[in-house]
């Protein structure tokens, strides 16, 4: 098998993801559609992930891509995550991972309205949910687009509460509310529009998917064809990957990613760590790479989080860059490797430390990216939903 080494795949990184010099992308649409999609648990990673990837963008060119174009949508995808998807691609991944997904979910809602005692039995429980469901979105309808908030007062049968971790010490009574919500959008019925505040906010208006989008989320692929279709931009953007990668990137089993990997006719490469990867047919030959460049990535950004495996690019540094749960905070990258990580104390300025020598040349650089940064962040202080050892230590004032 031909092999592809990490240098190589740095190259491809630079270029593909759009972050190398002369490499970057026309628009959030087009740096969207480069990732495949664009991580949206944390509301600001969206618009700082686009940053850096187009010259010249500000909030509102996302934003206006967002809620006025609409050429760009917030929905559940991959591993029960929020991301922003270029809308035509919507379709895939709703059929590709989110429809399983409210499947699960619906299962494990109605067993929690059953320990809080909603119903005297599953059945029970799962009409009483689909009457709610039923309620909302039709209040929903009426108002065009609602705050939570707003709903529950539609529909008071929102405000009914669960027992969750009942006896520990982290035991909670959360509403009902963000729940039903939650699987309303899962089933590509309502989607998230406008935040509620500056755009740092994770709260949001919703919106009937047939309002937001003509025709709603539009027509579907079956979930087969659907997962071949992902698993190809997958490729496109992070080949060669292992199929433990593309598992775990999908949250799919391991038959399904196997499967989806033949149906593309994935072209197996030997990896400098010893394991096999896939690349897409035709896609072995080398890539140039882009001329020397520095990024600063946010919390989040889909470049760190395309991989389970990490090494190639991370090196020795995840104890400093993640939190405890497999959350990437905001890094340096010099020509596709991580070489440091980046904060702001409550002033404001975007603070940096590196974790290896880069040497005078690539430090000066990156000190130009950091005020760069600084400016275009106008004292807005940015704090990741998902802190890392490092973002920790440099926003201390």
């Amino acid at each position: 098998m031909m092999r592809i080494g990490a240098a190589e795949r740095r190259a491809r990184l630079g270029r593909r993801h759009r972050l190398g010099t002369g490499c970057q992308a026309a628009g959030p649409v087009d740096a969207a559609a480069s990732m495949v999609a664009l991580h949206a648990t944390d509301p600001a990673t969206v618009h700082l992930s686009v940053a850096a990837r187009v010259p010249g963008s500000e909030i509102t060119t996302t934003e206006r891509a967002l809620y006025d174009d609409r050429t760009l949508i917030r929905m559940l995808g991959m591993r029960r995550t929020v991301f922003v998807v270029p809308t035509p691609f919507a379709p895939v991944v709703q059929a590709a991972c989110t429809d399983d997904i409210a499947v699960k979910q619906r299962k494990l809602l109605v067993k929690h309205l059953a320990d809080a005692g909603v119903g005297e039995d599953a059945e029970a429980c799962g009409q009483w949910l689909a009457a709610v469901e039923e309620s909302t979105a039709t209040a929903l309808a009426l108002r065009g687009s609602a705050t939570a908030q707003e709903l529950s007062a539609d529909e008071p049968r929102l405000r009914t509460r669960l027992n969750m971790a009942t006896g520990k010490a982290y035991a909670a009574q959360p509403y009902v509310t963000s729940r039903v919500l939650f699987q309303l959008s899962a089933e590509g019925r309502i989607v998230r529009g406008r935040p509620l505040g500056t755009w740092l906010s994770g709260q949001h208006q919703w919106s009937p998917s047939v309002d937001w989008l003509p025709g709603g989320l539009g027509d579907k692929p079956t979930a087969e064809e659907a997962r071949v279709t992902l698993a190809r931009a997958w490729l496109s953007s992070f080949g060669p990957g292992t199929t433990a990668d593309l598992q775990w990137y999908a949250g799919w089993t391991l038959g399904q990613t196997r499967k989806a990997l033949a149906a593309v006719e994935a072209v197996e490469v030997d990896l400098d760590d010893g394991q096999t990867g896939y690349v897409l047919p035709g896609d072995e030959a080398p890539e140039a790479p882009a001329d020397p460049w520095v990024a600063f990535l946010p919390g989040l950004d889909p470049t760190p989080m395309g991989w389970k495996q990490r090494d190639w690019f991370l090196g020795p540094h995840k104890s400093k860059l993640f939190d405890t749960t497999g959350n990437i905070g905001p890094t340096i990258w010099s020509d596709g490797r991580i070489v440091g990580g980046w904060g702001q104390p409550e002033s404001g300025e975007v603070r940096y430390q590196l974790l290896e020598d880069v040497g005078t040349e690539t430090t000066t650089h990156i000190e130009a990216e950091a005020a760069r940064w600084t400016t275009w962040l106008s004292g807005v202080r940015v704090t990741p939903r998902f802190r890392s050892p490092l973002e920790k230590h440099l926003s201390q004032s």
